[in-house]
């Protein structure tokens, strides 16, 4: 069974190494990390890299299709070949999935049109652009083959949740057991409904800071320009 995994300079590297670590253990996986071209790929800390195995080229129709979020989301989603990449092994993909913000990729693609879906909480309202229904308050959303997760540490989940899809409840259960995911953290301001007023501030303060440390402060806003353009164009043809 092949993965492929999507990366681009900018992902947030928990995005898919927690999937990563639970879906290579399924039966038969072959794990491939994609981008245009082969060789290292930078995480959005600009410390990490991750080697990128394969081209796009040369994964034309994998059964598992996960795109990682990162700070660059808006930027990517604005890349043809990417997008075009996107619908061709979403045509023939037995799963088609996201973490965090990789949501907004698979929105630029068209794949979430009419359809539920979730992405890191600064991002959902940004899913209604390209036609899908955003959800706030659900970690894994799933409809048909599509599936989304919320932000960063959802990526674990919604592995786990496709592991026993996969393979097998039992299965799954394995590899929880094998990570040890037993999640008991000393803090409960996990999701906006349960973080007090400081502590979103706060957070919104980091991803503002790191949103301009790597120059993406504008990127959303072109992002919207863009699909707002498609739209019209769209329209004058009807």
């Amino acid at each position: 069974m092949q993965i492929a995994i999507v990366l681009y300079p900018g992902f947030t590297s928990l995005d898919f190494i927690g999937p990563y670590e639970v879906l290579r253990m399924l039966p038969d996986a072959e794990v491939r990390f994609l981008w245009h071209e082969t060789g290292p790929v930078h995480a959005d800390s600009g410390v990490l890299a991750v080697a990128a195995t394969h081209t796009f080229d040369e994964t034309p129709s994998p059964e598992v299709v996960l795109v990682p979020g990162g700070m660059t989301s808006a930027e990517h989603a604005r890349d043809e070949k990417v997008l075009a990449w996107l619908r061709q092994a979403h045509e023939t993909s037995t799963w088609t999935t996201s973490v965090c913000s990789g949501s907004v990729l698979l929105g630029a693609a068209g794949l979430l049109t009419g359809l539920r879906a979730t992405s890191h909480w600064s991002c959902v309202p940004l899913l209604r652009t390209f036609g899908a229904k955003p959800v706030g308050d659900e970690r894994i959303v799933h409809e048909g083959k599509v599936v989304t997760a919320a932000g960063v540490s959802a990526g674990l989940d919604m592995a786990l949740w496709l592991a026993g899809e996969i393979a097998g409840e039992e299965r799954a259960k394995a590899i929880q057991l094998v990570i040890e995911y037993d999640p008991q953290p000393p803090y409960d301001a996990g999701h906006l409904s349960k973080a007090p007023p400081r502590t979103r501030a706060a957070a919104t303060a980091i991803l503002a800071k790191d949103m301009a440390a790597t120059g993406q402060l504008t990127t959303p806003g072109r992002l919207l320009w863009d699909q707002a353009v498609r739209r019209a164009r769209s329209g004058r043809r009807r």
